[in-house]
């Protein structure tokens, strides 16, 4: 195995982020400027140490890479709110962000100061070094509540209380959307440990479909062309004419790099299709990469929540319109400020749970572990975790996974927008039949 990168289960977000995912608020740049980990506490949230209930939201930020600035944005103008609210009695909720500089040794730092904080969770937050982080939470008890998906951690610890499927669920769902509109597909992956684990994921789906397993290509990372890869991927596409085949890029940040290739390609194969996760294209690239006469025009997209214009999402887009003012770190229609969101309202439930008891890491650890449900507005089923930390899918070592719901999308006229009604599908029973071994 040298030279194969050690297993991490990433997002495939792109590379290329709009302009306001590199802005920071001048008041976190001051804060992060005076802290060696990066981190900042909101104004104004705080109070005294008898009535103030502090949490950490981190994420990479400044890195053109990975930026997820929208997410502790997202935990700040939550927090405005519910403290105008008055839902905590007389509690306030204190916010400390972190940037993570998407690398282990600050992700490892974030979490220790969770610690040293005295934090009673970490929320809605994303980091891809689950190995560097959990560590230190697990020692001090500190649960972990809707991190993005991004780990095999966030989906085996114990202290881990995930609200997606993570890419588990995308790919499996996606193989399973495919199965009745394509005829070949072509999966593109990097010859890594973790692009080992795609192919198993994607053909749960197709085959829990009726359909033939995808036709497996290995690529290289972080070249800066893919002409070859291109024009072999649409081959096979179309090696059983006259079936529309389809073509399913993961290979992380270096999809966007592909899919230029593929469009200069694809003029010779029209009938192919392209279809991929949600978090490694978004309206944005969509638009950037031509709209409705770029390659993703006709592509199956899988997300985990509702399309953004949908109105289970008013709440939220409330919220942000009253309480973030105008800061533009925050995108309604991005999976990391919606799984924000998300964590904050089990942080919230959870909190009014224990009403005017203790407050601590051990007490919303041990809510989290009662059997609580927790009702979502419909963006999620309702969520609660096993009780002795065993879920339906433990089996194939996603034992923290509870839910496992994929909304499928399409892209149509440039627009990204719901496939048939916008619901919810289950794909637990296809991800209990997938060989990861």
């Amino acid at each position: 195995m040298t030279g194969r990168r050690r297993f991490r289960m990433t997002s495939h977000r792109p590379r290329t982020r709009p302009a306001r995912a590199s802005v920071l608020s001048a008041g976190a740049l001051v804060a992060c400027a005076a802290l060696a980990a990066g981190c900042g506490v909101i104004p104004g949230t705080g109070g005294s140490a008898d009535d103030t209930i502090k949490v950490m939201t981190w994420a990479p930020q400044g890195t053109d890479a990975a930026d997820m600035d929208g997410m502790p944005a997202m935990a700040e103008a939550y927090a405005r709110w519910l403290n105008a609210g008055g839902s905590l009695g007389d509690r306030k909720l204190k916010i400390l962000t972190c940037n993570d500089g998407n690398d282990g040794v600050g992700a490892a730092k974030c979490a220790r100061r969770a610690v040293d904080e005295h934090v009673v969770a970490v929320v809605g937050s994303y980091s891809e070094f689950g190995d560097s982080y959990f560590a230190p939470l697990e020692s001090a008890g500190i649960p972990y509540i809707g991190g993005y998906g991004v780990t095999t951690e966030e989906f085996t610890s114990a202290l881990s209380y995930p609200v997606n499927g993570g890419q588990a669920s995308l790919l499996a769902g996606l193989g399973k959307a495919l199965a009745g509109n394509c005829g070949p597909v072509a999966l593109i992956r990097p010859d890594s440990i973790a692009g080992d684990q795609l192919p198993a994921l994607l053909n749960s789906g197709l085959g829990a479909g009726g359909h033939a397993k995808a036709r497996d290509q290995l690529a290289p990372e972080d070249v800066s062309e893919y002409s070859v890869q291109a024009d072999q991927a649409l081959r096979e596409a179309t090696s059983e004419a006259p079936a529309e085949g389809c073509v399913v890029p993961a290979l992380g940040g270096s999809t966007a790099t592909f899919m230029d290739s593929f469009r200069r390609t694809r003029e010779n194969y029209p009938r192919v299709h392209t279809a991929t996760v949600l978090g490694s294209v978004d309206q944005s690239v969509i638009n950037a990469s031509g709209g409705a006469s770029g390659p993703y025009e006709g592509s199956y997209i899988t997300g985990w929540y509702p399309v953004s214009t949908d109105k289970r999402w008013a709440p939220m887009k409330e919220v942000v319109d009253k309480n973030a003012f105008g800061d533009n770190r925050i995108d309604a229609a991005d999976a990391g400020a919606q799984t924000t969101w998300i964590a904050y309202t089990v942080l919230r439930a959870v909190l009014q749970k224990i009403g005017g008891g203790e407050v601590s890491a051990d007490s919303v650890r041990a809510t989290l572990d009662s059997g609580i449900k927790i009702a979502t507005g419909g963006l999620t089923p309702t969520l609660s975790w096993p009780v002795r930390g065993q879920g339906k899918l433990a089996a194939v070592g996603l034992p923290r996974l509870v839910n496992a719901d994929v909304t499928l999308q399409t892209v149509r006229g440039g627009q990204l927008m719901a496939a048939r009604g916008g619901g919810l599908t289950d794909v637990t029973h296809t991800l209990q039949n997938a060989d990861l071994g």
